[in-house]
């Protein structure tokens, strides 16, 4: 059975110069009574004007894969790292015990995803890990971005947690990434996608809970991501916003 979660405009919250819609990615499954998709706590979809600057502040628990779609958003954090984001050089921050940072777009507007997972330990080291990617998405071609610990992946999750992306051209047809035992959550980040009879547009995501999704089609220029995730797994609850 095919699951949806429509974008709902109704999440959206603002401060000042950013404007965020907080996903609840747990409730494509209404059977599970769980606004978690497994450890796949929260997924915030976010856009930052121009001059915004969110200050230093604390993360505690939580595996935040940082994925800038468009524009450009500076990070600094309490390790010395000050580096820019982009589709080109994506953040991985497993905060573990303890970790600070601060982010800001000087330059250009930003649009992007803050994803949140639950990780499967308490207070692990704090750490920051990077991505480069000089082509930026690839077209046709699902790249794996994010993996549990001691996969070959760019960036490491602390959790039963996959996560790909890919970019679609008008009218082509993709097969989702699939792995045994492990869950599909495929979010539209732009453009507009179909999938059997169902049609997906920008901030839309589909399900098929333990069984696979068919393939996709694309009606337009599309950028999708999906999650592969083992939605019984281990994981904390103590997350500073992946444990609510």
């Amino acid at each position: 059975m095919l699951n949806l979660l429509r974008a709902e405009p109704k999440s959206t919250f603002e401060y000042g110069p950013f404007k965020i819609r907080r996903i609840r990615p747990g409730k494509i499954l209404p059977e599970r009574n769980d606004d978690a998709f497994g450890p796949l706590s929260v997924i915030d979809h976010a856009n930052l004007l121009t001059g915004t600057l969110v200050s230093l502040h604390e993360h505690v628990n939580d595996e935040i894969l940082s994925y800038v779609w468009q524009g450009s958003m500076v990070h600094e954090d309490s390790t010395g790292h000050r580096t820019p984001l982009s589709s080109k050089r994506i953040m991985m921050m497993n905060a573990g015990k303890s970790f600070w940072h601060e982010e800001s777009t000087p330059i250009v507007a930003a649009e992007m995803l803050q994803i949140f997972i639950r990780p499967r330990k308490a207070n692990l080291e704090g750490r920051v890990q990077f991505m480069e990617r000089p082509e930026g998405v690839r077209l046709n071609e699902w790249t794996l971005l994010a993996a549990p610990e001691g996969e070959d992946a760019p960036l490491e999750i602390r959790q039963s947690v996959y996560v790909y992306d890919i970019r679609l051209d008008h009218k082509d047809t993709a097969k989702v990434p699939s792995r045994q035992g492990f869950a599909q959550f495929l979010y539209v980040m732009d453009g507009e996608l179909s999938v059997k009879d169902k049609v997906l547009y920008k901030g839309d995501a589909i399900s098929a809970g333990e069984e696979n999704l068919p393939d996709i089609d694309s009606t337009g220029p599309t950028t999708a991501l999906c999650f592969l995730v083992a939605l019984d797994a281990e994981a904390i609850m103590g997350g500073l916003l992946s444990g609510q």
